[in-house]
């Protein structure tokens, strides 16, 4: 099973999420050079069509050329296979999907009409499911993070796992996108998993019964140790605004250090991750460069008035940290701003825009830019190493116990006062 890299937001469900929260916010959205009709009846031959294509105004000549094998073959299909008539839209929206695969790019994908509106529609602060967040690109649908106290947690999954079963059917070449609705379902019922786990010589069983999850932000407090805490679950359009306000009340309390915990957290905005970084930093400094096709970069930089620029520091990730979560632990990183505590992250260095088709013929989702850290590295494929290397074990999980959190405990208390 091949290690996919790029984190969709899914929630465990096709969600606005996925559209509002793409890291490629503040980008042109893009321009369409071809319109499909797929809809229209009595569709021309394909010569007539790669004709007038030639002919059209400011079309140049050999796109009619290049069109011209897509055309005949799709007069074949229309007129030789066997059951007709064929829907016309899923042909054309099959041909996106292929060009979209075409590219090689995993991040990069197509949603039909039908996909992109569930995208779109409110999740009115949860939603049913068990409550994990999925990467829908490799081979089989992988698990990222888990939410607490979620059946997905209660139960065990890991990120990594793989869902290969779900409900006894194999998922084997089945898009991400179904595996995933397949999952989801009104709270009560229950849903069984066959996963595959790196290590584990067979698959590992698990049922679990769906329950509304509510989507956490955040949380924050001070450890018997005077240490602040502070986790981040997502980079949400609130979370820099909440974490401002969570910064302020513990620092009210003069705290030794702080310890900000990006374990789990699979990302979100762009700008969520640029307000969060900027707590730590000082104003000016580099957050993330953004590298683009034609080799052209843009440079973004934190934010004044931030909060907790001269407090010790620690920053907790692992392999589920990703993007977002990424940008941030990869700047603080860097700029030698603190040290990074834990597994090494996922590794997503890219940015995404989703682009909707005209006539509402859904959209694509498009890599626009790679991103690097302010030193120039790019993360993908390899992720972030942290600077004190702690792993957490099966046993640690069964016996309750936190060897990161505690060797970040046992940094910021050997600080000098």
């Amino acid at each position: 099973m091949r290690r996919s890299t790029i984190r969709i937001l899914l929630w465990l469900v096709v969600t606005v999420g996925l559209v509002a929260s793409a890291t490629g916010a503040g980008f042109v959205a893009g321009r369409t050079s071809l319109e499909w009709l797929p809809n229209l009846p009595g569709l021309p031959s394909a010569a007539s069509l790669a004709q007038s294509s030639a002919g059209q105004a400011g079309t140049p000549k050999a796109l009619g050329v290049l069109f011209a094998p897509f055309w005949e073959a799709w007069d074949i299909v229309n007129k030789q296979y066997v059951d007709q008539p064929l829907d016309q839209a899923k042909l054309v929206g099959g041909a996106i999907r292929g060009m979209i695969d075409a590219i090689g790019d995993k991040h990069s994908s197509y949603m039909d009409p039908d996909e992109y509106r569930r995208a779109n529609a409110p999740l009115e602060g949860g939603y049913e499911g068990i409550g994990a967040e999925v990467d829908i690109t490799g081979d089989y649908v992988e698990v990222i993070s888990t939410f607490p106290e979620s059946p997905a947690e209660k139960a065990g999954l890991r990120t990594g796992d793989a869902f290969v079963r779900v409900d006894g059917e194999d998922m084997t070449g089945i898009n991400g996108n179904e595996v995933v609705r397949k999952i989801l379902g009104p709270a009560g019922t229950t849903v069984r998993l066959s996963v595959q786990r790196e290590g584990e010589a067979h698959l590992l069983e698990f049922e679990l019964v769906r329950a509304r999850i509510a989507i956490p932000s955040m949380e924050a407090h001070i450890l018997k140790e005077g240490i602040a805490y502070v986790r981040l679950y997502t980079f949400a359009d609130e979370t820099g605004s909440d974490l401002r306000q969570a910064l302020q009340n513990l620092l009210a309390t003069k705290p030794t250090g702080l310890i900000l915990d990006l374990r789990g957290n699979p990302g979100g905005s762009l700008q969520a991750s640029v307000e969060v970084a900027s707590q730590f930093l000082s104003q000016g400094q580099t957050v993330l460069i953004e590298q683009y096709g034609d080799g052209s970069r843009q440079t973004i930089s934190s934010l004044r008035g931030g909060l907790a620029t001269d407090i010790p520091l620690i920053v907790l990730v692992d392999r589920g940290s990703a993007s977002a979560s990424e940008v941030v632990a990869g700047a603080i990183q860097d700029l030698h701003r603190a040290r990074l505590v834990g597994e090494a992250t996922y590794g997503k260095g890219s940015v995404q825009n989703w682009i909707p088709l005209k006539n509402d013929q859904g959209a694509v989702r498009i890599t626009i830019a790679r991103w690097l850290t302010p030193d120039g590295r790019q993360i993908a494929e390899v992720g972030l190493t942290p600077d004190v290397v702690v792993p957490l074990t099966d046993e640690d999980h069964s016996a309750g116990r936190d060897p990161q959190l505690e060797k970040a405990i046992e940094l910021l208390s050997a600080q000098p006062s």
